[in-house]
């Protein structure tokens, strides 16, 4: 009997704690990262990487002006700040749009010069040296992920799709349409986001050819995020592509999810905006989804007849939580948010561009958990 009764209590304290924990993630919310006090109020940051805590890189550009060119900007996070990180031959002018990991000791970047040129940098956790990149290739994207490293760029104004064998890039096949985001699983697994003349569409590549499906037959919707989370749930975000609204004529969000058998539309908690970023939690399940620029209708009549919608949505497994960004004094609401996961955690990023003050724009960085 005091056994059993034991065992009881126990089962009380541990469904408390169950409660408890979760009342506390509910109750947690996005908090306002600094960027070091170096960097220009008009810089702009694009994209991040975690591969730890105390690990984690964005790229950008750090602005000179309104309208001059910008210098690439790198900063790392060390557990505690975000600092700047000195790129080799930092004289050229330009930007980097993206940044990769496929190990604490395989970081990649790429930008772009003022000149056109391409930029790849590659760093082994420390210091970063610059690669020759692919010959006449224009590069947009660096994706890792399952051991793999691909980059997505343009070559004679036709997309190509290159991946790392270890000693060089080898071109591989592109599904019809334009990519836009990956998510890659394995060298014989990786799904593609895109668009096509006839809507939005997903790919999935076997190691040998891509399948396509369209997930959106509107004609200007588009996926540029994609998360596979198995071969039975697969999901995707983007616009759906219409002129929608009446000031400033927004557009639809647009979230699909693939159950195994068919891509079917998922409803989200706005009327208007982008699905800009998908990332799973440390079990690979979705996690969070962001919305940049997102509105929804206000109470009939009211003036104006939009107000704002979500940032970020957590999804628990089966509803979405709402969640806005904090107020950054000085500063206005993110006009791009850009996330990446924290290994391990329930820890995310988000990094992106603001509305600044007097027609303005400053580097945003965002962290939950």
């Amino acid at each position: 009997m005091a056994r059993r009764l034991l065992v009881a209590a126990l089962a009380a304290v541990m469904t408390l704690v169950g409660v408890l924990s979760s009342a506390a993630a509910e109750d947690q919310s996005w908090q306002h990262v600094p960027v070091p006090a170096g960097v220009r109020p008009q810089a702009t940051l694009n994209e991040a990487v975690a591969v730890g805590p105390t690990r984690a890189w964005a790229v950008g550009a750090d602005a000179v002006g309104r309208e001059a060119p910008g210098f690439p900007l790198l900063l790392r996070w060390d557990g505690t700040a975000w600092q700047r990180q000195s790129l080799p031959g930092a004289g050229w002018q330009g930007e980097l749009l993206s940044v990769a990991a496929s190990s604490p000791t395989a970081v990649w970047a790429v930008g772009r010069d003022t000149a056109g040129g391409a930029r790849l940098l590659r760093s082994d956790g420390t210091a970063w040296t610059e690669s020759r990149p692919p010959r006449g290739v224009v590069l947009t994207k660096v994706v890792s992920g399952g051991g793999e490293t691909w980059l997505i760029g343009s070559r004679d104004g036709v997309q190509v799709l290159l991946r790392w064998d270890g000693h060089g890039w080898r071109d591989l096949p592109v599904p019809p349409g334009a990519v836009y985001g990956l998510h890659i699983l394995s060298a014989g697994d990786v799904w593609a986001a895109g668009a096509t003349n006839t809507g939005a569409a997903v790919s999935h590549w076997d190691g040998e050819a891509w399948q396509q499906t369209l997930v959106d037959g509107f004609p200007r919707s588009a996926v540029g995020s994609v998360l596979a989370v198995s071969p039975t749930e697969v999901w995707a975000g983007g616009t759906a592509g219409f002129v929608g609204g009446p000031p400033g004529r927004p557009i639809p969000p647009l979230l699909v999810r693939f159950d195994g058998q068919a891509w079917n539309r998922v409803a989200v908690p706005a009327d208007f905006g982008s699905v800009t970023g998908l990332v799973p939690a440390a079990s690979g399940e979705l996690a969070w989804v962001s919305m940049a620029r997102s509105q929804k209708w206000g109470p009939p009549g009211s003036t104006p007849p939009l107000i704002p919608g979500p940032d970020f949505l957590a999804w628990n497994g089966q509803a979405f939580a709402e969640h806005s960004e904090p107020a950054v004094p000085g500063e206005g609401d993110s006009r791009t948010l850009n996330l990446t996961p924290v290994p391990g955690t329930a820890s995310v990023w988000s990094v992106g561009r603001a509305d600044g003050p007097e027609n303005t724009f400053a580097p945003r960085i965002l962290r939950f958990g």
